[in-house]
C-alpha cells in the first residue's frame, strides 16, 4: 500500500515566478521518504548516520503537468519498488489536495545500497526490505 504524505508549498519553496522551483519538488519527495521512512519504524537519525550502510540517490527525475503555488495543500503518494538487492526505485505522485484526482506531478528517484567507507554496493538492509514491502504498490 502505498504511502500518503501532505505538506503545504511555503513561499521559501517558489521561484520568482511564484511557482515550486524544480529542484525543491525533489526536496519535497524527500521529506516523503523520510516521513515514510519513520513511519515503518525505523529511527531516521541512526538510519541516515550508519557508518555501515547509506543509501544515495543515483538518478532522479521529475515531469510536471501543471504549477505548483504558494498555499497549495499538497499530497504526496509515495510507492517504492525494489529494482535488485541492492538498489531500489520511489516512484511520487504529486496531488494537490483540492483537485486530488488530477496529477500535478511525477517524480522517481532510484537509490543504491552501499558500503560508504569503500563505496561498494552492498544488499538492503533488513529493515529497508521491510519498509518496501509494507509501502510498495503490489
Amino acid at each position: 500500500m502505498p504511502f500518503h504524505y501532505t505538506r503545504t508549498v511555503r513561499f521559501q519553496d517558489t521561484d520568482a515566478a511564484g511557482v515550486v522551483y524544480f529542484a525543491n519538488v525533489l526536496a519535497i519527495c524527500h521529506e516523503a521518504y523520510e516521513a515514510s521512512l519513520s513511519a515503518s519504524g525505523i529511527q531516521l537519525r541512526s538510519f541516515f548516520t550508519n557508518p555501515d550502510v547509506a543509501v544515495p540517490i543515483v538518478s532522479a527525475s521529475v515531469d510536471f503537468f501543471c504549477p505548483l503555488f504558494c498555499g497549495d495543500r499538497l499530497t504526496i503518494e509515495l510507492s517504492p519498488a525494489p529494482l535488485t538487492d541492492s538498489k531500489f526505485e520511489i516512484n511520487y505522485q504529486i496531488f494537490v489536495s483540492e483537485d486530488i484526482d488530477k496529477i500535478a506531478a511525477r517524480c522517481t528517484t532510484r537509490h543504491t545500497c552501499i558500503t560508504p567507507a569503500k563505496r561498494i554496493k552492498q544488499t538492503l538492509p533488513p529493515e529497508l526490505v521491510q519498509w518496501l514491502q509494507h509501502f510498495s504498490a503490489k
